[in-house]
């Protein structure tokens, strides 16, 4: 396998140059959610989704630790031919993605991408006509503030309004959505948001894992309020990207095909992967060494 590189920036990296994947990368579960809807806008690509489910939640997770685990998950793909990596995470787009931007692609391969959910998500609204912005996501993504600083830089008309769930992840992965549990954390934190503004009229689910839950969601909602998920957002974004930038389109590889990796149990992944990819899905397993 090539080599990984390291935070030495006089070590410099070589990565498979021929046409590669789109890599796609989550702490666990929730990216799925980004990719389903990526394929959606564009099924015609090569995808290698990559889970750091042994090593997740990220949510609660420092600055740091996020950014090294993040970083350690970049250059896996980079070593497995892919060009261009979606951080198909809320987290790891909040704490690691600009620092990843800014300070390592320079020496990894100043010609490999890494895009973010967060700045897609916010160009949307710009879209919708919001004026009061409600953000649910994880402690972490509300710690960042990575909602409201963007918005602010794009949209200062905007309100926004952050609300962390911290039960709404661990409620989905273990597969009590749908429970009562469900109801009482879903009530509670949205009954939180929209005491501190009532005039809440978008709902940013800032976490790719609660689309699975955006029925109950919804029914915890106040009617007239829209809720927003990421998945075809990321997609029609990234459907945009590649077109003002035909080089990094040319270095896709063209097929349709999905792989899956875990660094978990791979049967466990499987079981849980198929129900947000609503198809069968067959993960092999990954041992990420941090290399910093």
């Amino acid at each position: 396998m090539a080599d990984r590189g390291t935070n030495n920036i006089t070590d410099t990296p070589v990565y498979p140059a021929s046409p590669g994947k789109i890599g796609v990368f989550d702490s666990g579960y929730g990216g799925l959610t980004i990719l389903k809807g990526i394929r959606k806008v564009l099924p015609q690509y090569d995808y290698l989704y990559l889970g750091d489910n042994a090593r997740a939640p990220y949510g609660t997770r420092s600055f740091e630790l996020v950014y090294q685990f993040t970083l350690d998950a970049v250059r896996e793909l980079f070593s497995r031919g892919c060009h261009l990596v979606i951080l198909a995470c809320n987290t790891a787009s909040a704490k690691a993605l600009r620092s990843i931007q800014q300070n390592d692609l320079p020496h990894l391969d100043p010609d490999r991408r890494v895009l973010g959910v967060i700045r897609p998500t916010v160009e949307h609204l710009g879209q919708t006509g919001a004026k009061h912005v409600g953000i649910v996501a994880t402690p972490g993504t509300v710690v960042s503030h990575s909602y409201t600083l963007e918005i602010t830089k794009l949209f200062p008309e905007m309100h926004v309004t952050e609300q962390g769930c911290p039960m709404w992840v661990p409620l989905i992965e273990n597969n009590e959505s749908s429970g009562p549990g469900a109801d009482y954390f879903v009530h509670k934190y949205l009954k939180e948001l929209f005491i501190r503004d009532s005039k809440i009229d978008s709902l940013v689910l800032g976490c790719t894992h609660y689309p699975l839950m955006i029925e109950k969601i919804r029914q915890y909602t106040p009617a007239g309020v829209a809720i927003i998920a990421q998945g075809e957002i990321v997609g029609e974004s990234l459907r945009n990207y590649l077109l003002r930038h035909p080089e990094m389109e040319a270095k896709c590889s063209r097929g349709g095909s999905v792989e899956y990796l875990t660094t978990e149990n791979p049967e466990k992944f499987n079981s849980l992967a198929g129900l947000f990819m609503g198809e069968t899905v067959s993960a092999g397993h990954l041992c990420i060494s941090h290399s910093g």
